[in-house]
């Protein structure tokens, strides 16, 4: 009887990592953005932004950039034209949106908010998926055109932006809860505002006077900058899809599913920037608006590949 040796788990996931390296980088990565979690969670129970927090984040983002840059290079074409490859690529514009919010307002709420997303992107892209859909393929005729790299990337950074932002919106509806949300004009500085005060005669003075942001209210407005952002690139994502469309299809707009629903999340952003341009809402109240564009990109990005039905299908268990 021979005695057989196994090997221990090092050396499987160090050998699974040579003979995968595209993978083994996006394992890389969600080992990195797991101990960012807990790690950015006890920052914010202290209160103080961490550098160290910021530093898994960046190495996390190169990690999934060498892989995006492999995976490029086995395949010969873009790295989006499958589902392993768009949640891969969302992860890595999810936490470079991070660190340049983070750059903006370094506070531990960034990460422990907008984290979870790029965990969850890079969980379900490594784990949940069957090897058929990890695998690379050849591009489908439709796709070979100079439009995929415009097209895609583009709406890709914008549901990033916009996941991103959304996060920021949930946050506000969890902090500062008893006190009320006054965003106030920032002429002379971070926080400044004109205050009105009644003089002993009764008449009105105006003085202009100095304050710092709320936490709340630096998060509404985080929220509100980065969303406005991914909702230019979602327009911009738009106009070139439609324009790709008529390209392979013949017709500017064939209320695909994906199209329908990326629409539908327009539509909700638009009304978000409604609420906040023309109807001057601030603060939780186009925060909700927000927190209900996290359903709509979910639906729209993974529950038509789920289903998978449409055009933009990228094929899932029910096909």
């Amino acid at each position: 009887m021979t005695c057989q040796t196994v090997d221990p788990p090092f050396f499987l996931l160090v050998n699974g990592f040579l003979d995968d390296p595209v993978l083994g980088l996006g394992l890389a990565a969600f080992a990195l953005l797991l101990l960012v979690l807990p790690l950015a969670f006890w920052s914010l129970s202290g209160g103080r932004s961490s550098g160290v927090v910021r530093m898994l984040i960046a190495a996390a983002n190169l990690a999934l950039t060498a892989q995006l840059v492999l995976r490029w290079w086995d395949s010969g074409h873009f790295p989006i034209s499958n589902l392993y490859e768009s949640l891969c690529f969302l992860a890595w514009a999810c936490t470079m949106t991070q660190l340049l919010v983070e750059r903006s307002w370094p506070n531990p709420l960034v990460p422990a908010a907008a984290t979870p997303m790029a965990l969850g992107c890079v969980a379900f892209a490594s784990f949940a998926l069957p090897n058929q859909l990890q695998d690379a393929s050849p591009l489908v005729p439709a796709l070979r055109s100079s439009w995929l790299v415009m097209h895609v990337s583009v709406i890709m950074v914008s549901y990033a932006a916009l996941l991103v932002g959304s996060l920021l919106s949930v946050a506000v509806l969890f902090t500062d809860r008893d006190t009320a949300l006054e965003l106030r004009s920032n002429s002379i500085g971070s926080g400044g505002f004109r205050q009105a005060l009644l003089s002993g005669d009764g008449s009105e003075t105006m003085r202009l006077s100095s304050s710092q942001f709320q936490i709340s209210e630096q998060l509404d407005s985080l929220s509100y900058r980065t969303i406005t952002v991914g909702f230019l690139l979602l327009s911009v994502g738009l106009v070139s899809g439609a324009v790709w469309a008529n390209e392979a299809w013949g017709s500017w707009w064939s209320w695909d599913p994906k199209e329908t629903w990326a629409l539908i999340c327009w539509l909700v952003y638009a009304a978000y920037l409604h609420t906040r341009l023309i109807r001057g809402w601030q603060g939780r109240k186009p925060a909700l608006v927000a927190s209900a564009g996290l359903v709509v990109i979910a639906i729209c990005y993974i529950g038509v590949n789920l289903l998978g039905i449409g055009l933009h299908s990228y094929g899932w268990f029910f096909d």
